[in-house]
């Protein structure tokens, strides 16, 4: 194992973490903020039915002071907006009126709820805590669609699963528009005091001129989000709710395949489940959400992809109940990546074990029997985020036709995961100090063959923090963590010998593969500085690290350890619209990563252009430089081996995102010093051609050359190579999809989407050779220097090397994939929806390597492939 100070490493960390924190009030003088007052209804609640005649809107302060953020910062708005803000003991009410000048052209595109649209909007932020860094937002469009997000951080990165049971109502009349919001105070968290004092900011958007106006002005070249926000004073008398929201669902699907075998007895068609989700607020500030038995049926598959690397391909979380919260558990520290302690799918995964019969039926995820999660903020400035799951043991049943017997075998064991998450404010610059800790349990007895796969324990602890300075102008942030996994000897081999590691490398001398080790320890550690604003520039320099030890796959996500990487950057711009654009910016910036010994891995030297034009269009290109490394995961445990120089170009032009009908196109040009290169092209359109239609159509298609795909490892090498052959090859390989979305809105509670995407890849493999030396450059192509190689029938291959032969399977491969889907949502009454859902995947495979071509996609949505309906409906049952 390496020894690389470690000790010394987390006192200097903990030492400048202190000092770095250390509030810095008083840093940046501030002139007033803007204010706004809340008043509290006389009589009867204001009636939500977005006419602005009820007398209580008579009573209310308005607000109209508002600015131009885009297209010119700090103008007088082209229209007026007047909003006005009445509460009672259970809700705040909304009063907006949007004037315009032809109502006529008001955009009104429905959309489902938080869908993207050109209809013009109106949306109001709340800081409730008033810590003026995590804000909650309830918006509205003029065609009646909600929108809602929870901001986490200081900046206008949200969580749009973020659904609180709230209700509006619009109309557009002859001087605009008006919007009526209630928002009850049961789906807010605050603090317990009187008076509420709130953080304020209230923004509209008008499409079709291109105009963003809001209530406080948030400078583009300024840092932060909600810590600019102004005050909502006048709220008194009311008291955080302790709500409890129960959700039962049940659930029906039939499934039906196109290539079963009429001797599968597995061919199970038709399946039905129930479960419940339970939130209940936990005192003022935190709230509990359970689930059990959770289903996912109406979430969105992954994309199609071919992996060809050794490191798995991570998708971005897409069911409900993980996303909501996340960022209370992921943690976010400015601009410096901490490490992913938690990969929400790592709960409910594809069982990793396998399974052999005639026929098996093999479970597609990991059940999840239940999961609870606490999220929220107390008074002291503390954000909590916890969460715990449970997934029982999964067997695969496997059939042997002669013998007609069936069997169970254990694919996956029970599991206990867990994750806590805790982040201190700091001062009033909003500084940050962070802990987080998870454990994954997994029940193993000794002698499970399971144990051999999977470790039985894992443990990693963290601390991060953010150092604030003048309002987040300047951020300094840092982190330094460690991990632990505990196992079978066969568990940690396997840990070992894993591409995030190769302890078994031959050529180096600073780690040791262990056969016998059951605990492997590691650690992390980073810091980095940031300039977040100003007009002319910006930039960051940081430096992270990862000890060879250092695993979290278990319940994290990471692809490598034993790295030390610098990165650095300086951006050039200017913020405010000039004769020629709206926005430049000019940047530079540079990678670097090393292994702990001392190997230069990768140096890449970038340069961007950002243009935002005066119509809107904006204009991206980059330039990239890689310089010759030397890789430590090519030969997947083997040599070091040598990677080339090259260059890629990259540029993007877009439309006008508020048009009816809005472009982008994109193209992609990189060549390296081994003959490798790559093109690619993309573009996409979406169209808003009428009130309740949208759709949009994306193609992109690619073609490359890989000049060191790893093929195989043989044992009969010489000494050069440790007595391995390490095989590599050419590989041509092109890609074309076209994913199409169509959606038709009823009301903006009631909608039909549509989603299909062909995909079809291609990659056909040639001259093959062998790595010569470590860290050689050139490849030993079979063919020459005294080697032959044939090709068979199968389009298999024979070489023949000083009388070793030996045959490289035909590798050559077509993909086409098809994944489509059909979902009818309707939010039936207040939180409680109805999903009926048809998806469908086709799929083909063959082993001619044949470039693809407009016509595959055709196959694509022609090839066989399996077809699945499911209904849902869930009841919202809310108790205050």
């Amino acid at each position: 194992m390496v020894n690389m100070g470690f000790g010394r490493c987390v006192v200097t960390t903990v030492v400048v973490s202190v000092v770095l924190c250390l509030p810095t009030d008083g840093l940046l003088a501030q002139g007033a903020p803007h204010s706004a007052t809340a008043t509290r209804t006389v009589g009867s609640a204001p009636s939500i039915d977005g006419v602005l005649d009820d007398a209580g809107w008579g009573e209310a302060i308005p607000i109209v002071d508002f600015s131009q953020k885009v297209p010119l910062e700090g103008a007088e708005p082209s229209v007026s907006t007047e909003v006005r803000l009445l509460y009672d003991e259970n809700a705040l009410y909304v009063g907006a009126r949007m004037y315009h000048a032809d109502p006529a052209n008001i955009r009104t595109t429905l959309t489902r709820r938080d869908g993207d649209s050109d209809a013009e909007r109106l949306v109001i932020f709340l800081d409730t805590f008033h810590d003026r860094r995590t804000a909650y937002s309830f918006g509205v469009s003029a065609a009646g669609v909600r929108f809602d997000t929870y901001y986490p951080e200081d900046n206008e990165k949200g969580e749009a699963q973020f659904d609180p049971v709230w209700t509006t109502r619009v109309n557009v009349d002859a001087q605009g528009w008006t919007a009526e919001m209630r928002i009850p105070f049961t789906q807010l968290r605050f603090n317990a005091a009187d008076p509420q004092v709130w953080g304020l900011e209230i923004t509209r958007f008008i499409p079709e001129r291109n105009e963003e106006i809001q209530w406080v002005l948030i400078p583009r070249e300024s840092a932060g989000f909600a810590s600019n926000f102004g005050i909502l004073n006048g709220i008194e008398g009311i008291r955080p709710s302790r709500r409890l929201e129960i959700m039962p669902y049940a659930a029906g699907d039939l499934t039906l395949r196109s290539d079963v075998d009429p001797a599968d007895p597995f061919d199970q068609k038709t399946q039905r489940r129930a479960g419940v989700d339970l939130k209940m607020g936990l005192g003022p500030n935190l709230t509990l959400d359970v689930t059990v038995n959770p289903d996912f049926g109406q979430v969105e598959a992954d994309p199609a992809e071919v992996n060809l690397t050794a490191f798995e391909t991570v998708f971005p979380e897409r069911r409900p109940f993980f996303i909501e919260g996340n960022g209370m558990l992921e943690g976010r520290q400015g601009f410096i990546r901490l490490p992913k302690w938690y990969y929400s799918r790592r709960i409910g995964a594809a069982p990793r074990g396998e399974a052999e019969g005639d026929f098996v039926k093999m479970p597609v995820s990991t059940t999840i029997a239940t999961a609870a999660k606490v999220t929220g903020r107390l008074a002291s400035g503390l954000s909590v985020g916890a969460l715990a799951g449970f997934t029982p043991r999964e067997r695969a049943t496997t059939y042997d036709v002669e013998s007609g017997t069936s069997a169970e075998v254990p694919v996956e064991p029970a599991a206990a995961y867990g994750v806590l998450r805790l982040q201190q404010q700091v001062g009033s610059q909003q500084s940050a100090i962070g802990m987080v800790v998870t454990s994954t349990r997994r029940l193993l007895d000794d002698g499970d063959p399971l144990a051999a796969l999977l470790t039985r324990a894992s443990y990693t602890a963290g601390v991060d923090w953010k150092a604030r300075l003048k309002e987040g102008k300047y951020e300094i942030t840092g982190f330094a963590g460690a991990s632990r996994v505990e196992g079978d000897s066969l568990a940690l081999q396997r840990l070992q010998l894993s591409s995030a590691r190769y302890y078994q490398r031959p050529d180096q001398n600073y780690v040791t593969f262990d056969p016998h080790l059951t605990s492997m320890n590691g650690y992390s550690a980073g810091i980095r500085a940031d300039k977040n604003a100003g007009r002319w520039s910006v930039w960051g320099i940081g430096l992270t690290t990862r000890s060879p030890g250092f695993e979290i796959n278990d319940l994290g996500q990471m692809k490598t350890s034993d790295d030390i990487a610098f990165n650095a950057d300086y951006q050039l711009r200017d913020t405010q619209p000039g004769k020629l654009f709206r926005y430049w910016q000019f940047g530079h910036s540079v990678q670097s990563a090393w292994s702990y010994g001392g190997v230069r891995q990768a140096s890449t030297l970038n340069q961007t252009l950002a243009l935002d034009f005066h119509n809107f269009w904006s204009f991206r290109y980059s330039t990239s430089r890689a310089f010759k490394g030397l890789s430590d995961v090519l030969t997947r445990g083997g040599p070091l081996m040598a990677t080339p120089s090259g260059w890629r170009y990259q540029a993007r032009l877009s439309g006008n995102p508020g048009a009816r009908i809005s472009w982008n196109t994109a193209f992609t040009y990189s060549h390296d010093e081994f003959q490798g290169w790559q093109r690619e092209a993309n573009g996409g359109l979406q169209f808003r051609l009428a009130p309740r239609w949208q759709a949009s159509v994306n193609m992109a298609y690619k073609r490359s050359v890989n000049p060191r795909q790893y093929v195989n490892t043989r044992d009969d090498g010489g000494t050069t190579t440790y007595g391995n052959r390490y095989i590599f090859s050419y590989i041509e390989r092109s890609e074309l999809s076209a994913p199409i979305r169509l959606e038709y809105s009823f009301t903006p509670d009631l909608t039909v989407e549509g989603y299909a995407e062909p995909f079809a890849a291609s990659g056909r493999y040639f001259d093959f050779g062998e790595l010569p030396a470590p860290e050689a450059r050139d490849l030993r192509t079979y063919g020459t220097d005294g080697t032959t190689i044939t090709r068979q029938a199968d389009g298999s291959q024979v070489v023949t090397d000083d009388g070793t032969s030996f045959t490289i399977d035909n590798l050559d491969f077509n993909r086409l994939f098809m994944r489509s889907n059909l979902v009818i949502r309707w939010e039936w009454t207040p939180g409680s929806t109805l999903y009926l859902i048809w998806q469908q995947n086709r799929r083909a495979y063959t082993s001619t390597g044949d470039l693809i071509g407009v016509n595959s996609l055709g196959d694509a949505i022609t090839a066989p492939g399996d077809n699945f309906f499911a209904i849902k409906a869930s009841y919202w049952i809310g108790v205050r």
